[in-house]
Formats: C-alpha cells, structure tokens, sequence
C-alpha cells in the first residue's frame, strides 16, 4: 500500500438542462470576460446558443481530429489577435484538445463542455501531431478549470458515435489499471467507471433520448478520465495514438477496435486487473463482458474497415514498439505487437 496518487484541481458540474447557466456562472468565477470559444463547424451553432449571454471575443472553428500543429497555431494566432482572457470549448475530444493547445501556449484558463464521452475535459493531458507522429504531454496548464456535464447536450449525438465514444471512455479505464502510474485508488475509480460505463451504453444505444442513461455514461466517463489522468497512458492509448498520428483514423472508433485486442493480451497477466473488471461487467472474465457489451452496441470491430490496409497496421508495429510502457503486464515485443495489430485490423 505505498503508493503516491495525484488528484487534479478542477471544478466538476452535473447540471443537466442547465448548461447555458452554469456556463455563465463558471465564466464568471473564473473572471473570464472576453472569451474565444472554440467547437466544430458542426458544434457552432450550438456553441453560439450556450453562449449567447457572454460577451464572446471570437468563435473559433477550424478544428481537426489529433490537433495537427499548424490547426494549434492558427488558434494561437487567432487568440492573440482578439485579446481573450479565456477559452471555451463545445464539443468532443477535438475541440478540447484544440483548447488545450492553445492553454498550453498561453495559460488562459478553459471552461469546457463535453457534447461526446471523450474524456478529454477530466485530465491535464496535450496532444499535437506533426508530421504523423502524435505527441502527449502532461501540462496543468491544459487542465480546464470547469466541466460542465448538460446530458442534455448528448441526446442529438448518433447511436452510433455515442457508443464508439463511450468505448473510448471504457478504454481510459481499463488502461488506468495497468497503466505506469495505476495505483489502489485509481483501480477504484477504474472499476466504476467501467460499471456504470457498460450499465448505461447499452441503455444509451435503446433509448437514445435517456436523459439518465446519458448522464450515467457522462459520470463513467468523469471516473474514467480522472483515473487515466492519475495513471498514465498504458498500451491501448499509445496504440492508438501511433494509429491515429500516422493515418489519420477516426478516433473514438479505433479506440473501439484496439481495447478488445489489448484487453485479450493483457488480462492473463494482471489478475487483479482481470478479477475487477470482469465482476465490473457481471461476467466470467473481463474479456467476456467486453464482447458481450461488443454484440449489444455493434461498433466497428476491425481497423480494416477503418481504411487501413493490413500492411500499414503491421508497419505501425515497430512505432508502438518504442512507446511500450515499462508496467504492461503481458510482454510486448515486435513479434507480438505485429500479431495484436494484424488481429485488430482483421477482426480475428
């Protein structure tokens, strides 16, 4: 029981229908009075009505998947050119990750509010990609200073993307059990997040006007997130990170197809790891529940289907290979690593 767990300073609001007014107020404890607020072209218009009552500085769309380099400059740029004094963020992963892009460089605080189950809000995790080579760090710069969680706001969101995204947040948490810095509390939050996660997809995907249902899979992800960010990035994360910087795949849809396939490798050797998730999903074994909770949501299953051809998947191997994190339970060699990749873009 020696261990050193770090929980991270930030404001968290479950505040269903209420996302318009929780913005205004969380604006305004941070004093922030001039913000650019950053969300898809997609996100816009709904960005434009949660902030209606601000006096936004500039709102930002050029947002891309990974936050490509030359995407964060220009969002730097843009920022200094309006003179804001904070950043807002509507959205998924992308336009968080954009914010926190732009923090990284500035140190204006974020306010962030989730419409997807991305998980990005709860850490203090960057991301840049230059030339098809993503790169993390950790920065308490990036970390918002608020999360807003409106369920609310998730109910437009597609089947579809609500479970792919969903088994992105399930995969924050399986990660953080074996991840470099997994510790006991972690394993707790992990376990959660993994109950109340595979409890409330499935709900989600039924019903997709389920406000409960959609507010439980934004509570799983919180848990998620937060034991991710304690832990570290374990092997499915630096996977998909290689996949996504060199390809450009769809992100919560190759966090999808990948956890499968790293759970598979790595629960024979994690015991405790195996014990906790499987009694998580109610099943035999963790990788039971996961195919399981796999044949109710129907997501992608293969990186094939993802447009990656087998021989990319196996190149990226060798990349993945210099990234494996010294706590993986299950050994991780080339060899092995060349078998994951070719099963995951298979489907076997």
């Amino acid at each position: 029981m020696d261990f050193l767990h770090e929980w991270l300073p930030q404001r968290v609001r479950f505040d269903t229908g209420r996302a318009t007014a929780a913005l205004a107020e969380e604006a305004a404890s941070a004093a922030i009075a001039r913000p650019m607020v950053i969300a898809t072209p997609r996100g816009a218009a709904l960005a434009r009505t949660l902030t209606a009552g601000l006096d936004v500085a500039v709102l930002h769309d050029d947002v891309r998947e990974h936050v490509p380099a030359d995407v964060a400059e220009r969002a730097r740029t843009v920022a200094g050119e309006h003179d804001v004094d904070g950043l807002i963020c509507v959205g998924g992963g992308s336009a968080t990750g954009l914010a926190k892009a732009v923090a990284l460089t500035t140190g204006l605080p974020i306010l962030a509010v989730p419409t997807t189950y991305a998980g990005s809000e709860a850490t203090d995790i960057w991301g840049l990609t230059t030339d098809g080579v993503k790169r993390t760090g950790v920065d308490p710069q990036v970390l918002p200073k608020a999360v807003i969680y409106d369920a609310a706001l998730t109910v437009g969101l597609p089947v579809g993307l609500s479970t792919s995204s969903g088994l992105n947040a399930l995969a924050h948490a399986v990660d953080a059990l074996w991840a470099p810095r997994a510790d006991p509390i972690n394993a707790v939050l992990a376990t959660e997040a993994v109950r109340s996660l595979a409890a409330a997809l499935p709900a989600v995907a039924a019903t997709p006007d389920s406000l409960p249902a959609r507010a439980d899979a934004f509570y799983g992800t919180y848990l998620a997130s937060t034991a991710f960010a304690s832990a570290g990035s374990g092997l499915h994360h630096k996977i998909c990170h290689v996949l996504g910087g060199r390809y450009d795949l769809p992100h919560a849809a190759t966090h999808a197809v990948v956890l499968p396939h790293v759970l598979a490798l790595n629960a024979p050797h994690a015991p405790d790891a195996e014990r906790r998730l499987a009694e998580a999903f109610g099943a035999p074994s963790a990788s039971a529940g996961l195919r399981a909770l796999y044949d109710e949501l129907d997501p992608p299953r293969t990186l094939r289907e993802l447009g990656l051809s087998e021989a990319q998947a196996v190149e990226a191997a060798a990349a993945v290979l210099s990234v494996v994190p010294e706590s993986n339970p299950a050994p991780a060699d080339l060899e092995v690593l060349e078998t994951l990749l070719r099963s995951a873009w298979a489907g076997s």
